[in-house]
């Protein structure tokens, strides 16, 4: 048998199932929601190198082993497909190519031995790792590249008889992985359906360099149309299509999994799972085949469900989304760009608005928001009764201030109040000119909105906004992230911009601008003090420095958690969780502070009335819980 003949027969059979492969695939991703007209043309496919090179492996790179692997096995396989394709499918039969085609088989079979020993060579598997298909990937495609090499290095003459029939099935063997295997649902429609996933990512602004003028930002949610009856997510074709391809884009790394604080605690959410089973709700089919960690407290094999058929205990428990507390840390984690929260709130919303079924104390605080304005019902005109002996100005129509102080919901409750108390000593000392709404402030309709009622946070907003244009202001400072989010990002989908500060971020200015001239408090001399990045002031807006910046000033040298920055670790306290309260082994904000007493923290300071709230709970011996502002005012007296 002529090998060259065989190479070249190989080579478009694969062709044939790389094309056969796509549109499988497509066919499923098509049968979802079409997207805004206009904003997904081919012309996105041209993003892809810089899309893969540069955001991808920014986010690959964070594991050197795997990202190293990655790119021999990668770009071993593509290099080699590629030059196959030159020299066999063009019928140039050069043996210079053959020599390149040999070096890049070589290459991906390093990187294919690597991948193998990582995940049975290592003496500590990652528990995050699926198993089953996963663990033969990197055989068959060390066996296509092993079979490349043999067929490119040894004579034709020695290429007859049963060696010519092993370089054979060694190569078909890779390559129908590659191709028929990914139309099927094999761990290679990964690769063919991440490519196209970063072209046609849902979050387009992903990956522009600057979003001051973004009217949906990276990390806010997308504003559903809801006189357009876009009330959610109930089945998977009624996830957009480009949703639909962003799930078959997962590895299964696991990741996510590792990050989610929910899955930690035992609660009934692995992010992992979730995505695979709405994969499996896309394609049709049951649970069974899934090789990874389950769901805690749920079996593998009792669930099914097609594209047309209702998601919520078909395919997923309901238990399983109220579980999340939208920390975002399973989307920092994912190499593969995954919107995890993104889908886990479109169902929610379907939940909310649809089925009106909301579970524990979400249905009294979004009937508390609609009517009065405050997620627990409180009288808006107390909300800064705290504040009357501080000579806090009420803002007024027609009078300019510089900084409008915005508190929040967590005004109301009697430990956010001493943070807010040695706040505003703190911008009395400076001569800051400031303003509180008083009676007018209303709620920013956050919960609301990571509840799914997408209805009461745009009553919420409309309100909020309305009260704002009243005001004339330079800025808004709150301590509370979460109304900062709301306030910098989710507001400007309809039509809020404003310029908007976290009270640490203030502090920090006013010290560098010399307004402020702390002294180290004698009280903390001796104390080993840890800092807690709340999620919705890390992950959401990026801000990590000032926090640290500013409690290096005051004279702390911070000890860091092993998850802090970017990567901290969860209170459990952002979503609608206390709200929704779904039972797992043990709770988020235990585990934070076990972070915290590993590291022999005695004070953990905090910059969110939330993450305040939720460690502050946590009993027995523990470390004090510390606003940076009563840091910060403590260092001025």
């Amino acid at each position: 048998m002529n090998p060259v003949f065989v190479i070249t027969v190989l080579l478009w059979l694969s062709v044939a199932g790389l094309a056969f492969a796509v549109m499988k695939r497509a066919a499923y991703w098509r049968e979802g929601r079409a997207t805004a007209a206009g904003a997904y043309g081919w012309a996105n496919l041209l993003s892809i190198p810089k899309r893969y090179f540069v955001d991808l492996h920014h986010v690959v790179a964070r594991d050197p082993y795997i990202a190293k692997t990655h790119v021999a096995t990668a770009g071993g396989a593509i290099l080699a497909m590629a030059l196959v394709f030159l020299n066999y499918g063009l019928a140039i039969y050069s043996p210079w190519i053959d020599k390149l085609i040999f070096i890049a088989a070589l290459v991906m079979l390093a990187g294919t031995f690597f991948v193998w020993k990582r995940r049975h060579g290592a003496k500590q598997v990652p528990a995050r790792l699926s198993r089953g298909p996963w663990d033969a990937l990197p055989l068959l495609l060390g066996a296509f590249a092993l079979g490349l090499a043999l067929f490119t290095l040894l004579p034709a003459t020695w290429m007859s008889g049963a060696l010519a029939i092993i370089v054979a099935l060694s190569i078909a063997a890779g390559a129908y992985t590659m191709t028929f295997g990914a139309a099927r649902g094999g761990p290679m429609k990964h690769a063919m359906a991440g490519l196209l996933h970063l072209a046609f990512h849902p979050r387009q602004e992903r990956f522009k360099a600057a979003h001051e003028h973004d009217v949906v930002p990276p990390t806010a949610l997308k504003q559903p149309v809801l006189d357009a009856k876009e009330y959610g997510v109930g089945k998977p074709v009624e996830f957009r299509w480009n949703q639909l391809l962003s799930f078959d884009a997962c590895v299964q790394c696991g990741k996510c999994e590792a990050a989610c604080p929910a899955f930690a605690s035992g609660q009934p959410l692995n992010p992992k799972k979730l995505i695979q089973d709405l994969v499996t709700g896309m394609v049709g089919g049951t649970d069974a085949a899934y090789a990874g960690s389950p769901t805690p407290g749920i079996p593998i094999g009792k669930h099914a469900g097609a594209p047309g058929k209702p998601l919520i205990s078909s395919m997923i428990e309901a238990d399983t989304i109220w579980s999340c507390t939208t920390c975002r840390a399973c989307v920092q984690e994912c190499p593969m760009l995954i919107e995890h929260v993104d889908a886990i709130v479109d169902m929610r919303r379907n939940q909310t608005l649809v089925e009106g079924d909301v579970p524990g104390k979400g249905p009294i605080t979004l009937a508390n928001l609609r009517e009065t304005g405050s997620v627990n019902g409180y009288d808006i005109g107390a909300r800064y009764d705290w504040s009357v002996d501080l000579q806090v100005q009420v803002a007024q129509p027609g009078r300019p201030v510089d900084v409008l102080l915005i508190a929040g919901e967590g005004a109301f409750d009697m430990r956010y109040q001493r943070t807010l108390r040695a706040f505003v000593k703190v911008l009395n000392k400076a001569g800051v000119d400031y303003a509180v709404l008083g009676g007018a402030e209303t709620d920013t309709g956050d919960t609301a909105r990571r509840l799914g009622d997408e209805a009461t946070f745009q009553q919420c907003a409309s309100k909020l906004m309305e009260t704002l244009s009243r005001y004339t202001f330079r800025r808004i400072v709150t301590a509370d992230p979460h109304v900062l989010h709301s306030l910098r990002n989710e507001y400007r989908a309809l039509g809020g911009f404003y310029e908007v500060q976290h009270h640490t971020a203030l502090m920090a200015e006013l010290m560098q601008n010399g307004k402020l001239t702390p002294k180290a408090a004698a009280v903390l001399a001796d104390k080993k003090i840890t800092y807690h990045d709340p999620c919705y002031l890390g992950r959401y807006n990026g801000e990590i420095e000032a926090p640290r910046k500013l409690l290096k000033t005051i004279g702390i040298k911070v000890v860091e958690m092993e998850r802090h920055g970017m990567r901290a670790r969860c209170c459990g306290g952002g979503g609608g969780a206390p709200l929704t309260d779904i039972p797992g082994k043990q709770r988020i904000p235990d585990i934070r502070m076990a972070d915290a007493k590993a590291v022999g923290a005695d004070v953990v300071a905090v910059g969110c009335p939330q993450c305040t709230a939720m460690l502050e709970g946590v009993v027995g011996a523990r470390p004090e819980v510390l606003d940076v502002a009563e840091l910060v005012a403590a260092a001025l007296e």
